[in-house]
């Protein structure tokens, strides 16, 4: 009997040991969940992109996660920094918007690629009547932004989207814009933009007060489809690539990137390889088209103090020249 008891307890640790040298060697049992799921989202290309010299030594990992985004802020340095560029005297309100969160995965259709072509598609007026939709569907992750619609411009924008970043006053309420293959990524600017996340997710009733314009009143992604941006992404485009002072003169408005170009940070975070469609703008032209939808003209885009279009515009000329983007447009 003492044989047989000794042959199950030899056996059970011979198997134990197999299970746990497979695990150790595939870096997976040393390692909590949201590492894991990290690590295998963040997958490196072995080929290096042509923009490498632009994120620096490591690539930042682009959302937070619930239970550890504490963490993540100290190792970034954005416990040091207000919202929008990081999450101090706002952990409260992180914390309670994540919590209604269900991951924090890219959870693309594409996760599988490891070296993604991206196109990250602007709302400007220059995409009408380029027929770029086709174009725009072939790549792997297609970044969109703000409430530029897909349904009746097709044609000129295509059909899918991967990624589309927003903020509470600029995301889509109305059901017929819903795409179940979206991700939608919450761009936080302010602690009120984490209550409402909570508040709508929530079922509770929203308050319009602290926001520039009417947010919106309910969520058509669902909350598993709902991201937030690690505010370190929108802290890089700011103060790393427009070169933005960390503090402005009293009487001059706080410049903040567009969502345009935060969205371009994203994706040279997460692609291999990224194409813009839709952000030239006639500067020449006040009555011109600001958007490939809608009748608003460049004269709104002129009259904008919360924004340094000049910076960006400098900085896309630049991008593009040095080849690290392609521009379909």
């Amino acid at each position: 009997m003492k044989r047989i008891l000794l042959f199950f307890i030899l056996a059970a640790a011979v198997m134990y040991g197999i299970l746990h040298g497979n695990l150790w060697r595939n870096n997976i049992y040393w390692l909590p969940p949201t590492a894991v799921e990290r690590k295998n989202a963040l997958d490196t290309c072995l080929l290096k992109p042509t923009f490498e010299s632009l994120l620096g030594v490591d690539k930042i990992y682009p959302f937070l996660c619930a239970n550890d985004f504490i963490k993540v802020a100290e190792f970034r340095g954005s416990d040091k920094f207000e919202l929008p560029y990081g999450i101090k005297r706002a952990e409260q309100f992180f914390r309670l918007a994540l919590s209604r969160l269900q991951n924090c995965g890219l959870s693309t259709e594409d996760d599988s690629v490891a070296c993604r072509r991206c196109v990250v598609v602007g709302n400007g007026g220059v995409l009408r009547n380029k027929t770029l939709g086709e174009k725009i569907d072939s790549y792997d992750v297609i970044i969109r932004m703000n409430n530029g619609p897909v349904i009746g411009y097709e044609e000129d924008v295509g059909r899918r989207t991967t990624f589309r970043l927003s903020y509470p006053e600029s995301i889509f309420s109305d059901p017929v814009h819903y795409d179940p293959n979206t991700t939608a990524v919450l761009i936080v600017f302010k602690p009120r933009d984490l209550k409402w996340l909570w508040e709508i997710l929530s079922g509770q009733k929203i308050s319009a007060k602290g926001f520039w314009k009417k947010p919106a009143l309910n969520m058509i992604y669902k909350s598993s489809q709902i991201r937030i941006l690690d505010p370190s992404i929108t802290r890089k485009t700011a103060y790393d690539w427009l070169h933005f002072p960390t503090r402005f003169p009293k009487k001059e408005k706080p410049k903040h990137p567009t969502t345009g170009l935060i969205a371009i940070t994203l994706a040279f975070h997460i692609c291999h390889e990224v194409h813009l469609a839709g952000f030239k703008y006639d500067f020449t032209d006040r009555n011109s088209s600001l958007h490939y939808y809608g009748n608003d003209t460049m004269s709104q885009m002129m009259q904008n103090e919360y924004h340094n279009i000049d910076a960006e515009q400098k900085f896309l000329k630049n991008l593009i020249d040095k080849n690290f983007v392609v521009n379909l447009t």
